[in-house]
């Protein structure tokens, strides 16, 4: 027997703008500009200047299904074209760009990109990669006239004179009717180990994320709340915030490119954000500027959804214990929409956990929402017990979860839809994932496995390490050995003896690693990662020797 629901109403990412037009119309978006100064504006006026850039987008000979890039940090303007690209019809393609120019020519050619919409401080840059993008038909710099850069080769348009020459014409405007399982947003891989790859996201996709994303175990926000939206908007579509903040009516603060710790701090403060979500590189920043100065509060802050990378424990000890904050970790891909998990912590038969036990369950990754699945498998694809101590390759499925690359022609999942994550994690009996490492950066000493992320994660409590990572190196005796790696905070000195000492008793004996190497810099990949591949070319002639330090 078939129900009697609306149910043939599309979930179509444009619902949400709709919505908090409507019921939301007065609430702030603010906006810290590229230009500068901050522009306060609502979602009411957002809703009409997105439809009016769509109302234009139409007049530029659109085909269904084109893809419209954008290269710009997170502002009102961006927000703007994500809604005008996708409610048409069109496909969103964010451009990461802090990539190289060989990985972003491969990337918009492999899209086929017929525009580009871009922030005044990309102008060099697209000046120098034009040439190699046969499909780009069109530049617009979303600015406004009197900031418009000298590029003359790309005969750019001006994004307030277009959305100001349209916003007449556009009352009374109507999104096209669209297929919620229509491609909306495309975003590339970080292509560590090969080239980027697409993973195209669907109306369908992008709705329930959000809804997922929004309930109080994951993002946590409200009408009442203000959002820092921190994660990029080129970055792993953007956490789903541009549709989730939205969808619940949360008042929403957009920072541009300023992401050091003083200026996150100055627009939390100024703003009274209750909520924000970011990579643990940007929350490290905000804890060193806030310790500079003891005064230094966020005294409305609620929650803090830290992902990207493991949470050191310094950070769950400084905001949450300090600071009374709620801090939680998210884990999730490209490939997850991107959030899979939530660490929040639960209570048993009603029965609210302890101190220890509450930290521990927040310094796992989390328990997967309601949209995915997970579970661990050994290297013949055996499923392994949720018992907090078998290792196995974590693999996800669910509606928000990719069936296939873009192009790619096969499908990325097994039979049963599982889809490989490339990482090696642990279940607790209760549901907690943690991820121990990358399936490629595992170190196993003498036939047992080392979580190089749990080493990384000590060793940056001490107080004198501002970066630390954890690779494997070629052992005569154990195969491999932990190799670390670590850069001093500014003016510090560290010894090795120093850092291992710290070590002692904070892993296991057997886990210490049996050198420590400083730099001046690790390298980190164009998402803010800790770039492991190349930081074992860079080191690729160190050696233990013969001698067995166990």
């Amino acid at each position: 027997m078939e129900g009697t629901m609306q149910d043939d109403v599309p979930l179509v990412v444009t619902r949400c703008l709709d919505y908090a037009a409507k019921y939301h119309g007065s609430t702030e978006v603010v906006s810290r500009t590229v230009e500068g100064p901050i522009v306060r504006t609502n979602y009411k006026e957002v809703h009409s200047r997105a439809q009016a850039f769509a109302n234009a987008l139409l007049s530029m000979d659109f085909r269904k299904g084109d893809r419209v890039a954008t290269m710009a940090w997170n502002t009102h303007r961006h927000l703007e074209c994500w809604y005008a690209i996708m409610g048409i019809g069109a496909v969103c393609h964010t451009l990461n760009p802090r990539l190289f120019h060989a990985d972003l020519e491969y990337i918009i050619n492999d899209a086929q990109d017929c525009i580009i919409l871009a922030d005044i401080s990309f102008a060099k840059s697209l000046e120098e990669l034009a040439p190699k993008l046969p499909s780009v038909r069109r530049y617009i710099f979303l600015t406004d006239e009197g900031h418009m850069p000298k590029a003359p080769s790309l005969r750019a348009q001006c994004y307030e004179t277009v959305v100001a020459d349209w916003l007449p014409r556009s009352k009374g405007f109507s999104w096209p009717e669209l297929d919620e399982r229509q491609g909306c947003g495309l975003c590339y891989t970080s292509g560590t180990t090969g080239r980027p790859k697409g993973v195209m996201y669907t109306h369908r996709s992008n709705v329930l994320h959000a809804m997922a994303s929004a309930t109080p175990d994951g993002l946590g926000g409200g009408t009442s709340d203000t959002m820092l939206a921190v994660v990029p908007m080129f970055h792993a579509n953007s956490w789903g915030i541009a549709f989730s903040a939205p969808m619940v009516g949360m008042r929403l603060v957009l920072p541009a490119a300023a992401l050091d710790g003083r200026s996150v701090y100055e627009l939390m403060a100024a703003e009274e954000v209750t909520v924000t979500a970011g990579v643990p590189t940007v929350w490290l920043a905000l804890q060193a500027h806030m310790e500079a100065d003891p005064a230094r509060r966020l005294e409305r802050m609620r929650v803090l959804v830290i992902g990207g990378s493991a949470m050191p424990r310094k950070l769950l000890d400084f905001f949450g214990d300090r600071h009374g904050i709620d801090v939680r970790q998210m884990w999730g891909m490209t490939e997850t929409s991107p959030m899979g998990t939530f660490g929040t912590p639960v209570h048993s038969g009603g029965v609210e956990p302890g101190p220890e036990e509450r930290a521990a369950q927040r310094l796992t990754q989390g328990r997967p929402h309601f949209l995915s699945d997970l579970r661990i498998v050994d290297e013949s694809g055996r499923e392994l017990p949720w018992d907090g101590k078998a290792f196995g390759n974590l693999h996800i499925r669910g509606p928000v979860v990719l069936q296939s690359y873009f192009k790619a022609g096969r499908p990325a999942v097994d039979a049963d839809r599982w889809f490989d994550t490339g990482d090696v994690a642990t279940m607790s009996p209760r549901g907690f994932m943690q991820i121990t490492d990358r399936a490629k950066d595992v170190i196993k000493s003498g036939g047992e496995w080392i979580s190089s992320i749990e080493i990384e994660n000590a060793a940056v409590g001490h107080p004198q390490v501002g970066e630390a990572a954890v690779i494997a190196v070629p052992h005569p005796k154990w195969t491999e050995r932990p190799l670390l790696v670590v850069v001093p905070k500014p003016g510090q000195n560290p010894s090795k003896e120093d850092i291992l000492g710290y070590l002692a008793g904070k892993v296991a004996k057997w886990w210490v690693p049996d050198d420590v190497v400083f730099l001046k810099e690790i390298p980190h990949t164009a998402t803010g990662k800790i770039y492991k591949l190349a930081l074992r070319k860079q080191l690729g002639g160190y050696d233990f020797g013969p001698a067995s330090k166990l």
